[in-house]
C-alpha cells in the first residue's frame, strides 16, 4: 500500500514537471518569435523591405555585401538652406535643443508623405543636416500597381517634391517661420548597396547622384531644379517648367537646367484638363455643415480602425526631458486638427498652378 502511495506521488511529481516545463517552453518560444518579430521590424527601418529580406533569408559570410546596379533611377536632394540662420545655442533656445525639435517635426512629416500609397516606390535614403535625400526606382513594385510608364517612379518622386514644399509651407504657417525648401532632381543609373557590419548604411552612388546633389547646391530657394533629360520625360507626363538657363555644375561643366513649377492632371482619353472641385461646393450652407460633419466622422472611425493604425503607441516623454517648445508644440496641434479635416479642404492649387514660362 505504501509502495503504491509512493508511487503515484512520484508520477504526479513527473507530470507536474513535465506540464511546467512544457509551459515554460512554449513561453519561451513565444517570446523568441516576439523578439525576432521586433527585429525584424527594426531592420526594416533601417533598410529597405527588399535589402532587409534579402539579409533575412539567406546566410551571409562577414565579407560579403550587398550591392545592385540600376539602369533608371530618380534622386532628389531637398534642403533647407536658412535653418543654419535660424539654429542658435542660446540658454533660451535649450542650447539648440529646440531648433533640432523643429527639424525633427519637419523631417517626420516628410517621412509621413512616404506612408500614402502614391508614394510607396520611393526611398528615403538618409538625411545630411538639414538636407533630405530620397530615391524612386530602387524597390519592386510595393502593391502590384498596374504601371502606366517605366517612368512612373519618377513622375511620383516629382510629386513628392511638390508635396514637400507644400508640407514645409504648412509648417512655416503654425510655426511663424520661414523656411524654404532647396530641391534639385535628376535622373539616371545607380549603384545601391549596403556598407558597414555595424549600423549597416544603405547608400546609392554614381554621377546621377552627383548631379542630382549639384541641381540641389545651386538651385534656387522655394525652387526645384531638374536637368534638361529630366525635364523632356516628365514634360511627357503632363509636368510644366520654367527655363532657368545655363548654369555652371562643378565637374560638369555648362548645364542647362529648369525649375518645376507644376502638373496638369490629365484624362487619360483625352487631353482636358481635371479640375478639383471642392466636395462642400453648390450646397446649402446648412446641408454643407452636416455632410461635412458625417465625413468627418466618417474618416475618424477610417482612421482608427485603418490596420496601419491599429496597435500604435503613445510616444511618452521620458523622465527628465525638456517639454516641447511652443514652436513645435504649435505645428503639433496643428497635425492634429489636419486629422478632423474632410479632404476636399486639404486639397491645395500649388502643384496644379500653370507655370510663368511653359517649356
Amino acid at each position: 500500500m505504501v509502495l503504491l502511495m509512493f508511487q503515484g506521488r512520484k508520477s504526479e511529481y513527473t507530470m507536474r514537471t513535465q506540464f511546467l516545463w512544457k509551459l515554460q517552453a512554449k513561453q519561451e518560444i513565444n517570446d523568441m518569435a516576439e523578439l525576432q518579430e521586433h527585429n525584424q521590424h527594426l531592420l526594416r527601418n533601417i533598410l529597405p523591405d527588399h535589402v532587409a529580406s534579402h539579409f533575412l533569408t539567406r546566410n551571409f559570410k562577414d565579407e560579403e555585401c550587398y550591392s545592385q546596379s540600376y539602369d533608371k533611377v530618380g534622386v532628389i536632394f531637398a534642403s533647407i538652406p536658412n535653418f543654419s540662420e535660424f539654429y542658435n545655442e542660446i540658454e533660451g533656445n535649450n542650447e539648440g535643443i529646440e531648433c533640432l525639435r523643429l527639424l525633427n517635426e519637419i523631417i517626420a512629416d516628410f517621412d509621413e508623405l512616404l506612408n500614402e500609397d502614391r508614394f510607396k516606390n520611393i526611398e528615403k535614403i538618409k538625411t545630411i543636416g538639414s538636407t533630405y535625400m530620397a530615391a524612386s526606382g530602387l524597390t519592386p513594385n510595393p502593391l502590384g500597381i498596374p504601371m502606366h510608364s517605366e517612368w512612373d517612379h519618377l513622375c511620383n518622386l516629382a510629386d513628392f517634391a511638390l508635396a514637400m514644399i507644400d508640407a514645409l509651407n504648412g509648417i512655416n504657417t503654425h510655426s511663424f517661420q520661414n523656411f524654404e525648401l532647396r530641391i534639385g532632381l535628376n535622373h539616371g543609373p545607380v549603384v545601391a548597396g549596403v556598407i558597414g557590419a555595424k549600423k549597416p548604411q544603405y547608400d546609392i552612388w554614381g554621377n546621377t547622384v552627383n548631379v542630382a546633389s549639384r541641381m540641389d547646391s545651386t538651385g534656387v530657394p522655394g525652387k526645384i531644379q531638374v536637368t534638361e533629360s529630366t525635364r523632356r520625360i516628365l514634360s511627357q507626363h503632363g509636368f510644366q517648367f520654367a527655363h532657368r538657363g545655363v548654369v555652371h555644375v562643378k565637374g560638369k561643366g555648362e548645364l542647362q537646367t529648369f525649375f518645376l513649377t507644376g502638373r496638369t492632371t490629365r484624362l487619360p482619353t483625352n487631353s482636358q484638363t481635371v479640375r478639383v472641385k471642392h466636395p462642400m461646393s453648390g450646397k446649402n450652407p446648412s446641408v454643407a455643415a452636416v455632410s461635412w460633419l458625417l465625413q468627418s466622422q466618417k474618416r475618424k472611425s477610417y482612421n482608427h480602425n485603418h490596420p496601419r493604425n491599429r496597435g500604435s503607441t503613445v510616444k511618452h516623454r521620458s523622465v527628465g526631458e525638456a517639454p516641447p517648445s511652443p514652436i513645435a508644440m504649435s505645428h503639433i496641434q496643428h497635425k492634429r486638427n489636419l486629422s478632423t479635416l474632410d479632404e476636399g479642404q486639404l486639397l491645395t492649387t500649388n502643384s496644379l498652378s500653370p507655370p510663368q514660362t511653359p517649356v
